[in-house]
């Protein structure tokens, strides 16, 4: 009943983090696209009323006229809209998907012996000094350099070099698919603490200046941005390191770490382009196409390193019995896909069970090679040719 409600858990709590997920990374996305399509105001009032830009848009059957005030408006309206719960809500139900998919299981998905042999307790809490430590690094770095003379690069180079650094450790540390995951974490969790330690309470001491009517310091709003900017360009990789747990030959390479620095850096890059292209489009800037070609280039790039080598073919009879998959199912499966203990809700101890999830079996053991998990017992490639065969036999069960 444990895992069955478990998963049930892991189910909610998914669809809800990708729900929240993509309110939060809409917002930002469309306010770096407003920001970078403002342009100078043509009406007198607007010049007046300290409007610094004003964006034209047509949606949905209606016209938009948004406008940004320099550092603050003259007046501050009855309501104020915040956008922070999209924010706090993905990293929540973030965290509590991690916690009932891997801290709750560390030895299935935490620990890989083979990578590191240690215990529970020091696994998981390694594991959340990640998402703190990375969070007090990353911070301080933005606090000490971040309003230097050539800042945001100085920031730049440091946060790329600390985000290598951890891809590695987690790499050495973890299972591949936690490591990817924890990286991904990792950077969510500070893109979340932006909002929470520096973008919202710059902002609530603008609107409580604005309100006693004190002289407003730009530095909050200078700080806000720079955070804010910071998160747009942390999204695809985040993106990429949480989905990455569907895709083995990512994680499960000699060089993941390598691997994950590389599709992040792609995407950071990618992301670059779109940031700029807006500006592009106004003249601002030139365009942005090399961003975009070296993370195409980056990414051909590993799709040639990975691509699968030759191996020898496995010697497997051409008619493969019943007999042989439920041996390998017992020796290999069962244990986390039986009486005892039904993970996902799947069962592979009957001939029935197995013609039911035949399919499933298929993927996860032969195509994507995800299961057994980490391969923690120890599944050889005969045994996978064996099961691809039954498969491809009509898995047959009598």
């Amino acid at each position: 009943m444990e895992t069955y409600l478990l998963d049930w858990a892991n189910l909610l709590l998914r669809w809800l983090h990708v729900i929240v997920a993509i309110a939060w990374i809409g917002s930002s996305f469309y306010f770096v696209f407003l920001d970078s399509s403002l342009t100078p105001p043509e009406d007198e009032q607007l010049k007046k009323d300290g409007v610094s830009g004003e964006l034209w848009a047509v949606h949905g059957g209606g016209f938009y006229h948004p406008v940004k005030f320099n550092v603050s408006p003259p007046k501050l309206p009855d309501h104020l809209h915040w956008f922070y719960w999209e924010s706090y809500s993905t990293w929540l139900s973030g965290f509590a998907l991690f916690l009932v998919s891997y801290l709750w299981s560390p030895s299935v998905y935490l620990i890989d012996p083979n990578v590191m042999d240690w215990s529970p307790a020091a696994a998981i809490t390694t594991a959340l000094a990640f998402l703190v430590v990375f969070w007090l690094a990353y911070d301080a770095i933005c606090r000490t350099l971040g309003q230097s003379e050539n800042g945001d690069a100085k920031v730049g180079v440091l946060v790329l070099l600390l985000v290598c650094v951890a891809s590695y450790a987690a790499t050495q540390l973890f299972a591949g698919r936690a490591a990817f995951l924890l990286v991904g974490a990792m950077i969510a969790t500070a893109m979340s603490a932006n909002v929470f330690f520096w973008i919202i309470p710059g902002q609530r001491t603008v609107v409580a200046d604005l309100k006693a009517g004190r002289p407003v310091d730009p530095i909050h709003g200078k700080r806000g941005k720079q955070r804010s900017v910071h998160n747009t360009y942390f999204t695809l990789p985040v993106l990429f390191a949480m989905l990455s747990n569907h895709y083995s030959f990512t994680y499960s390479h000699e060089y993941n770490w390598l691997i994950l620095i590389g599709m992040m850096f792609a995407g950071a890059a990618i992301r670059q382009f779109f940031v700029l292209r807006h500006g592009h489009k106004l003249g601002r800037n030139g365009h942005p196409w090399p961003y975009a070609a070296v993370g195409v280039v980056v990414l051909l790039a590993l799709i040639v390193w990975l691509r699968p080598a030759p191996t020898q073919a496995v010697a497997v009879p051409q008619q493969v019995g019943l007999a042989q998959v439920q041996d390998i199912m017992a020796q290999r499966c069962v244990m986390c896909h039986g009486e005892a203990l039904q993970s996902k809700n799947v069962r592979l101890d009957s001939p029935e069970a197995l013609r039911q999830h035949a399919q499933t079996v298929y993927q996860q053991v032969v195509v994507t090679r995800q299961m057994p998990m980490n391969n923690a017992t120890g599944i050889t490639e005969e045994e996978r040719a064996i099961v691809a065969q039954w498969f491809r036999q009509g898995a047959p069960v009598e």
